[in-house]
């Protein structure tokens, strides 16, 4: 490294330090906050999932006297029945409401067609866009299946005929996630996060040597130095690169604190985040940087203020960020071909290391060469944009 990078490198990075007001933005709302939003979400749902299972079920039914043996049935199986008269539009209500979670509807026909050997009719009111209800409702579902199941059995055994004749399939599932794999439903988007934390770390620093010095004046004395622009512009990327990795280091140590205090075993989850996956993550993470300095670097030097500087990169760095919400929404497995799309590659990559998958070398080899290549070709593309005359215009 020549003298005149390392100078403006150190340079840059004292000034960053110095202003609290970038450093708190940068490394609080960047790196801490997702990750303490994240450990309270998730406990929050883990209490409730493990509260949903422990509690009773309560359950107001209407017309319980058409249905004893159903009702007896609901009550032995650890439901809270409240036998009310309330009609279908006020039980509708109250369940919009929210004053009752659930409505069992008998009607008056229930027992005479259950006679009859026909579908006796059962209205089960919830609403299904409370998330806690909605749980209550599949549990309350699958008691009332259980008992249709057990009807049907009693039928067929008066009749002289074995059960099993309506189970012509003895299907059995075998589900191969594993407790990590699992957990990839909520950490799926901890690399969004990074990704994030790397561009918000390094936002402040890629406007404050282009635009920030353009508008205040600082940049004309910079350039009449003798030393070449080209030094002095990949002296500032390298600072701009270096907080990018520190907002990553933080954002990741973040996430193994919090993944240690999270119960995502009330979940049947656990979190594959040890020591070794921490540093592979990190490393695979890592080769963004490059890219992402150079694009925040090349779009600020077009500006000519702090604020439109603002204006464009909050706009970009969307663009490295819609494949990985891409990823997460369709679910794609890591593949030779997606390598070769930066930040999509390096979330893949994480994903499967998360998972504890066999990463094939050549992916890593690809992910890192694409990234590092349109990299290196960004930061080319800013040099040769430093060297213009009409960067002081």
């Amino acid at each position: 490294m020549s003298r005149a990078i390392a100078i403006v490198f150190a340079k840059e990075v004292l000034e960053n330090v110095r202003d609290r007001r970038v450093v708190w933005s940068a490394f609080f709302f960047g790196v801490l906050l997702a990750p303490i939003v994240f450990g309270i979400t998730t406990t929050i749902a883990s209490q409730r999932a493990l509260q949903n299972q422990d509690e009773p079920l309560e359950l107001a039914i209407i017309g319980a006297a058409q249905a004893p043996n159903l009702t007896r049935f609901l009550l032995e199986n650890g439901v809270e029945a409240k036998m009310v008269a309330w009609s279908t539009q006020d039980a509708m209500q109250r369940v919009r409401t929210g004053t009752q979670a659930l409505v069992l509807l008998i009607e008056a026909p229930y027992g005479e067609q259950l006679q009859e050997g026909e579908p006796a009719p059962l209205h089960l009111i919830f609403d299904s866009s409370d998330a806690e209800t909605a749980t209550r409702a599949e549990r309350a579902t699958q008691l009332l299946h259980a008992y249709g199941r057990q009807l049907a059995s009693l039928r067929l055994l008066a009749r002289g005929i074995s059960p099993q004749v309506i189970q012509p399939l003895d299907l059995r599932a075998v589900d191969v996630a594993t407790p990590a794999s699992r957990s990839l439903l909520l950490l799926g988007m901890m690399t969004y996060f990074c990704l994030m934390a790397m561009l918000v770390g390094g936002f402040y620093l890629a406007i404050d040597t282009t635009a920030g010095e353009r508008e205040r004046g600082s940049l004309e004395p910079l350039l009449a130095l003798p030393a070449p622009r080209a030094h002095l512009i990949i002296g500032k990327m390298l600072a701009t690169s270096t907080f990018m990795a520190a907002s990553l280091l933080l954002t990741l140590a973040a996430f193994a604190i919090v993944l240690r205090l999270v119960p995502l075993e009330t979940l049947g989850m656990s979190a594959n985040f040890g020591p070794g996956v921490f540093v592979r993550v990190f490393a695979v993470m890592l080769t963004f940087i490059p890219l992402g300095a150079g694009l925040m670097t090349v779009v600020a030097s077009f500006t000519r203020s702090n604020r439109e500087a603002q204006s464009w990169l909050s706009i970009v760095m969307f663009l490295p960020i819609a494949p990985i919400v891409f990823a997460v929404v369709t679910g794609v497995r890591a593949s030779a071909p997606l390598m070769a799309i930066p930040s999509l590659s390096q979330h893949l990559l994480a994903t499967s290391l998360m998972r504890g998958d066999p990463v094939p070398p050549s992916y890593i080899v690809l992910c890192t060469g694409v990234s590092l290549l349109v990299g290196v070709a960004l930061m080319a593309v800013a040099v040769r944009l430093y060297k213009r005359e009409a960067l002081l215009g």
